[in-house]
């Protein structure tokens, strides 16, 4: 006969036990850790989708608006190109039209120097003329003893030197003739009132 094997120890049934509680404990605790965790994931998720959701809208906006102006710029920029060539042309022909007017103003800057200076002569010589008119008018309105006493005494008077020296050297003979007889008269009569007081004393003795 075999020999009888030798029996094992049976485990203890309420290690067992208490391994699959601990076991299934664990089981739930990590279930629940990853249940909340895959919920604050797809609460992220959802959070990111929303700020992708909004970034994407103001992409779309911002898009929107640089397309705007960029077509805006494009426009601009081919009104520009049109106003540039047409305003480039027109300004070309009227630096063209003044600089044919200064050409002109160029040559007949001369001419026009010489009339001016023609008209200032003739103004001045006809200033001169009336001066000269009124001077005299104001000599014939003069009284005779004044226009005397002006040749005479003054520089001032609108004669000529021969006049003037004529008239002086009248006016000095005369004086002399007048300060000469004068003194004739006075001394004849001097004289004659001495001769007469002479001949009293004569008679009287």
């Amino acid at each position: 006969m075999a020999a009888a094997r030798p029996a094992r120890n049976p485990r203890p049934v309420g290690n067992a036990d208490c391994l699959a509680a601990v076991s299934t404990i664990k089981l739930e605790a990590a279930l629940k850790k990853v249940s909340t965790q895959a919920a604050q994931y797809e609460h992220h998720m959802k959070d990111l989708e929303s700020q992708l959701a909004e970034s994407l809208s103001n992409f779309r906006a911002i898009d929107s608006l640089l397309q705007e102006a960029f077509a805006g710029l494009r426009r601009n920029a081919q009104r520009a190109d049109h106003a540039l060539g047409k305003q480039v042309s027109h300004i070309t022909e009227e630096l063209d039209s003044s600089m044919d007017s200064l050409t002109q103003l160029a040559e007949d800057l001369p001419t026009i120097q010489g009339q001016v200076a023609d008209i200032r002569a003739a103004y001045d010589s006809g200033r001169k003329k009336a001066q000269f008119l009124l001077r005299d008018l104001t000599w014939l309105n003069t009284e005779f003893y004044e226009r005397w006493r002006q040749i005479i005494f003054t520089s001032s008077s609108p004669v000529s030197w021969r006049w003037k020296a004529l008239m002086r050297v009248l006016f000095t003979v005369s004086f002399v003739v007048f300060v000469w007889l004068t003194w004739i008269t006075v001394w004849g009569g001097y004289r004659a009132h001495r001769g007469g007081q002479i001949w009293g004393e004569r008679l009287m003795s």
